[in-house]
């Protein structure tokens, strides 16, 4: 895999720590009762998870910053990560936060706060273990056959 096919697997969690910061802030407007605010930032979130999962985790703006700011201060990385898993996982995010956003708009109480909640679990487990279910998803559904292509067929 060469360097302008893979991504530095520490971007990734990188990207998960400050949306891990970002859900707990949400979660804590919307229990202490500043609904419009946590939407607000809440819509914001969804938007990003919007970004990765349709423009690629290469080009999502935690992605630019990390590449800028934090990568040049690091070791080169000892190996490159295929970009499809983390973007498919911004897939599951967006899916997840956006169905707590539309029930959240529509009423549905603490609809953004367990949407929230389950974004952030997910996101924690991806910065501090680096453990991401949504590549997790992503791998096993290769593996069932519904997504990807089978090896024989990329080699053609």
């Amino acid at each position: 895999m060469t360097e302008r096919q893979g991504i530095d697997p520490r971007g990734p969690r990188f990207s998960a720590g400050i949306t891990a910061v970002l859900l707990l802030v949400v979660i804590g407007l919307s229990l202490s009762g500043a609904t419009i605010a946590a939407t607000v930032l809440f819509a914001a979130i969804t938007a990003l998870f919007a970004w990765g999962a349709f423009a690629g985790v290469q080009r999502h703006p935690y992605g630019a910053v990390f590449r800028t700011l934090v990568r040049p201060r690091l070791k080169p990385p000892a190996e490159l990560e295929d970009p499809v898993p983390p973007t498919f996982a911004q897939g599951v995010g967006f899916v997840i936060t956006l169905v707590g956003l539309v029930l959240g708009i529509l009423g549905v109480p603490y609809a953004v706060v367990v949407a929230a909640a389950l974004a952030f679990v997910a996101a924690f487990l991806n910065s501090v273990f680096g453990y991401c279910l949504g590549c997790q998803i992503y791998l096993l559904l290769v593996r069932a056959g519904v997504l990807g292509r089978a090896k024989g067929a990329a080699a053609a």
